[in-house]
């Protein structure tokens, strides 16, 4: 990279930047899910939890069929112009999120039958849109974290960076369950929310969105050396043969898994509380009134839970002393207890805290799996951006063992499996071998 641009804090800004944005909207897609369930799929019968869910799996598949296809575009067109077209992806997204809007609202009873359950044709071309939206968070992402790792900025190790852009992030997904709750629903119980109200802060999302690809369009974001293969180069060995690299894959599959599952049904499983009569409460109360809005206990539980992303990563990013195996062998080790007190107690403010946990997660694996890649780091990146499906399974999953068992109760067991095997990858997996160094 020119040494112009070697310590330039801009470059670094603009890609965190996009990096906020991402994680807005892949939050506000998660928290889409509960009022959907109660206007698209009030008469889906049984298959209710599942077919919520279902926007966040399809949402995940977007990074599991086009993760690889961004790294390519990467090594062909470089990263600022994949972040562009990862940009416009995302504008196809928020319009289909548009016609699904004005679709369900226009054309209510339009819709096909399945067994016992009516799926309005709106909630189709909604899941559509979420496919096109985690294509774009996936293109993005492709670029973000290879850049940000390999971007030379002051006295800063690759870990440190990664927790100050997905700090910002978590900015992002902090504040988009009071953008649904607030800005378009404006406090109204989620039981009497009404498609209408989807309408216009989607345009607003929409024009927004088409002024920042215009911005980086016209903006300088320098190229790093020495992180992808030049055009036409031809790697000598698989990616997958670089064992760190392949567990790593692996590690960030449950990682997310338990990630996005606990931040998409954790206020599914309140209402399921409330239902029972067992209300979530806060400090004793159960409604959350602000300038004489009620935000609800549910917008609350995914707020504080990726509040915990924030403070954590802000924290963490001061942490250049402490390697990134020490920070998640220790997170991995208190997640498993938290999540299983969670169940023993039904106590979900045990699930909120995990945020706080989870929050320099994903830096401490990525480091660990690029490191010492060189010139196979953005195959890598593409590749390791895939494994974010994971996000999908295990939230649909686990949507699935809650209309089996009939509770999300003891679902959570899947956040300990996950915990344990980023454990086990700390550990052991991370370990590079001696065949696997690059001179």
């Amino acid at each position: 990279m020119d040494m112009k641009h070697r310590n330039s804090v801009m470059p670094f800004a603009i890609v965190t930047f996009i990096y906020f944005i991402v994680g807005f909207l892949t939050t506000v897609n998660e928290q889409l899910q509960a009022p959907l369930k109660f206007t698209f799929l009030a008469e889906a019968g049984n298959l209710k939890n599942t077919l919520t869910t279902s926007i966040s799996f399809f949402f995940f598949l977007g990074y599991l069929v086009n993760g690889s296809l961004a790294s390519k575009w990467v090594n062909a067109v470089g990263y600022k112009n994949t972040i562009v077209r990862g940009l416009m992806f995302m504008i196809a997204g928020l319009v289909l999120y548009l016609c699904s809007s004005w679709f369900g609202y226009r054309y209510p009873d339009q819709a096909f039958h399945f067994e016992q359950a009516t799926i309005p044709y709106g909630f189709l071309i909604f899941v559509v849109g979420s496919y096109l939206m985690g294509t774009a968070a996936a293109i993005i992402q492709v670029v973000v974290n290879p850049y940000v790792a390999s971007y030379e900025l002051g006295k800063t190790q690759p870990v440190q960076r990664l927790n100050i852009t997905t700090a910002i992030n978590s900015i992002g997904t902090t504040t988009a369950p009071f953008f649904v709750t607030v800005v378009m629903f404006s406090g109204i119980s989620i039981a009497n929310v009404e498609i209408k109200q989807l309408l216009m802060p989607f345009m607003l999302l929409i024009v927004c969105l088409v002024l920042v690809t215009f911005v980086t369009q016209r903006i300088h974001l320098p190229d790093i050396a020495h992180t992808r293969a030049a055009v036409g180069e031809k790697l000598e060995r698989s990616i997958w043969s670089f064992r760190h690299f392949a567990l790593g894959v692996a590690a960030i599959f449950f990682y997310v898994g338990t990630e996005v599952a606990i931040g998409a049904n954790i206020n599914l499983h309140a209402f399921e509380l409330e239902d029972s009569g067992h209300p979530v409460t806060f400090f004793g109360r159960t409604d959350i009134i602000i300038g004489g809005v009620d935000l609800g206990i549910h917008a609350l539980l995914s707020t504080l839970y990726w509040g915990g992303f924030l403070v954590g990563r802000s924290i963490s990013s001061f942490f250049s002393n402490i390697s990134a195996r020490t920070q998640l062998v220790t997170t991995t080790i208190l997640a498993t207890i938290l999540a299983v007190l969670a169940m023993l107690t039904q106590n979900l403010w045990f699930l909120v805290v995990i945020g706080l946990l989870h929050s320099t997660m994903w830096s401490c694996i990525f480091s660990l799996s690029i490191k010492g890649l060189n010139k196979y780091t953005s195959k890598a990146s593409g590749l390791f951006i895939s494994a974010v499906f994971g996000g999908a399974v295990f939230t649909l999953v686990q949507g699935g063992l809650a209309d089996v068992l009939g509770s999300w109760r003891w679902t959570w067991c899947l956040t300990v499996v996950c915990e344990l095997f980023m454990l086990t990858y700390a550990l052991f997996g991370s370990r590079i071998r001696e065949k696997d160094r690059i001179d």
